[in-house]
């Protein structure tokens, strides 16, 4: 058995204390905090800032534009959406493309396969059902689910 590892971090990458990278990673031109794990066939591009104590699990897709506070789950195949008009070519004429920020805030989880579109903030404690496709805004202590995500409970109990 070999111990080689499989990954692709640029130089132009920042690792805090204590980072866990699987094999099979792409990481470039981003900032990964202290004691996060990046599981395996994860990608992070370049102005992603995760925090501290974040778990992704594989086959995630983090975006340009993406910013993931501490204390963060993001779940197997989790996708990060950067484009309000996702095309091939812009037409003739069209303003240059410009990454959508997403913010998702201190201690929210992100279930499995969920995507994450461009614009939507997650808030703190908030979590967002696998497989639920975020087009807006979720409060904080909120549980999110479906297509389009839509609020089921407060976490404190609430409707």
């Amino acid at each position: 058995m070999s111990d080689v590892r499989w990954q692709r971090i640029a130089a132009d990458v920042k690792l805090g204390e204590g980072v866990q990278v699987y094999d099979f990673v792409n990481l470039y031109g981003c900032t990964i905090g202290s004691y996060s794990q990046i599981g395996p066939f994860v990608e992070i591009q370049r102005g992603v800032t995760v925090g501290e104590r974040v778990k992704v699990q594989s086959h995630a897709f983090i975006c340009e534009g993406v910013t993931i506070e501490d204390e963060v789950f993001i779940g197997h195949g989790v996708m990060f959406v950067n484009d309000a008009h996702p095309r091939a070519q812009l037409a003739e004429g069209a303003p240059p493309f410009v990454a959508q920020k997403v913010l998702i805030r201190r201690g929210a989880s992100i279930g499995s396969n969920a995507t994450i579109l461009g614009g939507v903030t997650v808030g703190e404690r908030a979590i967002v059902g696998a497989g639920a496709v975020v087009t807006r805004d979720v409060p904080p202590e909120t549980i999110v689910a479906g297509n389009p995500a839509r609020i089921l409970r407060r976490i404190n109990g609430t409707s």
